[in-house]
């Protein structure tokens, strides 16, 4: 099988793929893809691409619902980076508690008798101390659980709202705390607000003029999710009244740059060795089980699936979550005289994954039947 980089993927990762993979750049019609920033909303996906491994969280630079509609499964490695992210989110919160890069820059232009305008110049840059101080979370997955446990190890308070928490998520939460159920509420309590979901329709420009009015005047804003959180042209003014006394971001656009109070780190949340390393292994491991084994793990687009193998051949469908559609592949398999061993069947939103292990190898024939099912996108017969 033919596996794409689209950008240099961690040598540790391609390991994980093993043998039988012909991995390269100038791949032409590649069954996979391994992707980290190269944005591909333009792109031409050959009649060979099964699936998309993202190496990464966010999928932005992905055209999603035109994969779906190709059956194309595009992965992601949601917790991989969790570490390194949750690290400078916590020098994001000190940057924002003290002016220290102010005041770096400040030294900078010493010249004599420097100890003596140390002591004489600091306090313009003195601020205050977290512990005691109230960190609003706005989202508790791998990230935001992260940063919100070490923020109470390190004698804060926080609050945490979350409207899609796991059970998974939620277990690793330290008691302490306090779950918001309205992002109002966070709003409402926080000295500090770190945000941590994806850009969607119903986060983009969440922080705006309306909400920024709600929270406590002189609140610290960070942002190492996306930019789209954040009205920039809202938050300047909020910036400039002192109703918001700083924002930190992971994400510099010509909107805040140069603007002061802003602090402004070129995307650097994941970029360590073992983020990039930890991504690779994470994408490489999940293509590496679909391609041969038709089990589906952190799909942004299709249902976990993980079936263990038990007959001779494996049919994968990929299909919309509509009536019927189940009925009609067994009934296929049955007119072939194929008995199906093992069956899994799961949705997510408006796409679906059935996984069929046959008794016998099925002809061409019927995996061409399958395709012609109303709402199959993809069929594979491994």
């Amino acid at each position: 099988m033919n596996i794409q980089l689209l950008n240099k993927i961690a040598a540790v990762g391609l390991k994980e793929l093993g043998e039988g993979y012909n991995i390269g750049e100038d791949i032409v019609n590649p069954d996979g893809i391994m992707v980290r920033s190269t944005v591909m909303h333009e792109m031409e996906f050959g009649s060979a691409l099964k699936a998309i491994a993202r190496a990464g969280a966010g999928v932005n630079n992905i055209p999603i619902d035109r994969c779906s509609e190709a059956g194309i499964v595009v992965f992601n490695t949601p917790g991989a980076n969790a570490n390194g992210v949750k690290e400078l989110a916590i020098c994001a919160l000190l940057l924002a508690a003290r002016d220290v890069v102010g005041g770096i820059e400040w030294a900078k232009g010493l010249t004599e008798d420097v100890a003596k305008q140390v002591e004489k110049g600091k306090s313009k840059f003195a601020g205050t101390e977290l512990k005691g101080k109230t960190l609003g979370v706005i989202g508790l997955g791998a990230i935001g659980g992260m940063i919100a446990n070490t923020a109470i190890h390190l004698g804060m308070k926080v609050v945490g709202c979350d409207p899609f928490l796991s059970v998974e998520a939620a277990w690793n939460l330290d008691r302490r705390i306090v779950h918001a159920n309205t992002y109002d509420e966070v709003f409402e309590k926080a000295d500090y607000i770190t945000l941590h979901v994806p850009a969607t329709k119903d986060t983009k420009n969440m922080i705006c003029t309306d909400n920024i009015a709600k929270m406590k005047d002189g609140v610290k804003i960070i942002n190492l999710s996306r930019a789209d959180l954040v009205n920039a042209v809202e938050l300047k003014e909020a910036l400039a009244s002192g109703k918001v006394s700083s924002y930190v971001t992971d994400f510099p656009t010509e909107e805040v740059l140069n603007v002061p109070h802003v602090i402004a780190i070129p995307h650097l949340g994941a970029s360590t060795e073992e983020s990039e390393d930890n991504c690779a292994v994470m994408a490489a491991i999940e293509l590496d089980d679909y391609l041969k084994n038709g089990n589906i793990k952190n799909s942004v687009n299709y249902p976990n699936v993980d079936m263990p193998r038990s007959s001779v051949a494996r049919i994968c469908v990929l299909h919309a979550n509509i009536p019927a559609v189940l009925t009609k592949i067994t009934a296929v398999l049955a007119d072939e005289g194929l008995n199906i061993e093992n069956l899994t069947n799961k949705s997510k939103g408006e796409n679906a994954y059935t996984v069929l292990d046959v008794s016998s190898q099925p002809s061409a024939a019927a995996a061409e039947h399958i395709a012609k099912v109303e709402g199959v996108a993809r069929v594979r017969v491994i």
